[in-house]
């Protein structure tokens, strides 16, 4: 690997955890080596640690420090040759390798690897309803949607509602609820079309519900936690994980939401009492979690959701919270969430996605 790919795996003791999703966003591995200021290899830390960071309540501004791997997995130089049977005996897929300073001067990674194949099995969903809110305008694409259901537009030649019934696929979830309402009858006929193994059951509204109310329409009972999710979304994460996190936390509803900065192109300055200068920051990030629209929910929360009326998920959250019931989330970085509700997040899903257009 040369330097300018292991830049994207290495990252300074003095960064901020943000800073360090961003890095492992960058180099979509999962993971980034921490170096101390005199270049030697410090720590290590994973998408997985910052999670468990983020969900014991910890700050995202923090040091990298106080949530990294102290003690990671490497070798030095003269050792390479053991590099496939430490990865698969530490099931890891990235591993540093030092000279006699400790600085890295190589990473190998698991897919230049050919001996070892990953054998991180999926959890398997196939008991899991997932129900696609797909009934709305797509308003903020057009004049794409006068021609097409927003479910329908491609990325790439895919419509984006099979890429997320693909996505979920892989882990043998093989019953979709959709709720269908705009140019609904394209949405059906392109899935009978199509030759798949899954089954879609459509729920039809006859008037606009939010992107909750028609959950209501539902006929079946369900007697397990149910994924809900936008069309128009794609999230690049492990659904097990984020399942198997609802059935221990204790939620009534899990937000699955995603990290997202945005700079500021001024500088920015902090004044105190008449009008003093305390200190000026030059173009800052603002950091947030945003809703991804996605979630998981428990079967009896259906029963909250009011009939035939216009009802959005986050009615149903506060609805929820304010009874005293858990609601929590489970965040994914700022990369692993793709939107496709505007023209210029479509370019970048398709980049994300390696799509390449003519």
């Amino acid at each position: 690997m040369n330097k300018q790919q292991m830049s994207k795996f290495i990252g300074n003791i003095s960064m901020t955890i943000v800073d360090a999703m961003s890095k492992i966003d960058e180099n979509a591995q999962g993971i980034l080596f921490i170096e101390d200021n005199a270049g030697k290899l410090s720590g290590c830390i994973t998408d997985g640690d910052i999670r468990r960071w983020i969900l014991g309540a910890g700050d995202i501004h923090a040091c990298v420090c106080e949530a990294m791997t102290h003690s990671p997995k490497y070798l030095y130089s003269e050792e390479l040759s053991k590099a496939a049977y430490v990865m698969k005996r530490e099931v890891i897929t990235a591993l540093p390798i030092l000279n006699n300073r400790r600085h890295i001067v190589d990473i190998v990674l698991l897919k230049e690897d050919a001996g070892y194949q990953n054998q991180k099995q999926k959890k398997n969903l196939s008991k899991v309803p997932v129900v696609i809110m797909a009934g709305g305008k797509g308003t903020r694409l057009y004049p794409y949607t006068k021609i097409l259901p927003k479910p329908l537009i491609p990325i790439g030649e895919t419509p984006i509602v099979e890429r997320i019934i693909n996505c979920f696929t892989e882990y043998d979830v093989s019953k979709y609820y959709m709720t269908v309402n705009y140019k609904k009858s394209m949405i059906k006929s392109y899935f009978a079309d199509l030759n798949h193994t899954y089954e879609i059951k459509y729920i039809e509204e006859t008037k606009p519900l939010g992107t909750c109310g028609s959950i209501k329409l539902i006929e079946d009972k369900f007697d397990t936690p149910l994924f809900v999710t936008n069309c128009d979304t794609l999230i690049t994460a492990d659904y097990g994980d984020i399942y198997e996190y609802h059935m221990q936390s204790g939620n009534s509803v899990t937000v699955v939401s995603a990290l997202k900065n945005i700079g500021l192109p001024y500088g920015v300055i902090h004044s105190g009492d008449n009008g003093e200068i305390l200190h000026m920051e030059e173009k800052p990030k603002l950091s947030y979690f945003i809703n991804t629209g996605m979630y998981v929910i428990n079967p009896d929360t259906i029963d909250r959701i009011p009939p035939d009326k216009v009802f959005h998920m986050t009615h149903l959250v506060e609805m929820i919270m304010e009874a005293g019931e858990k609601v929590g989330m489970y965040p994914v970085s700022e990369d692993s969430f793709l939107d496709m509700g505007e023209f210029s997040e479509m370019k970048r899903m398709e980049e994300k996605l390696n799509i390449v257009s003519d």
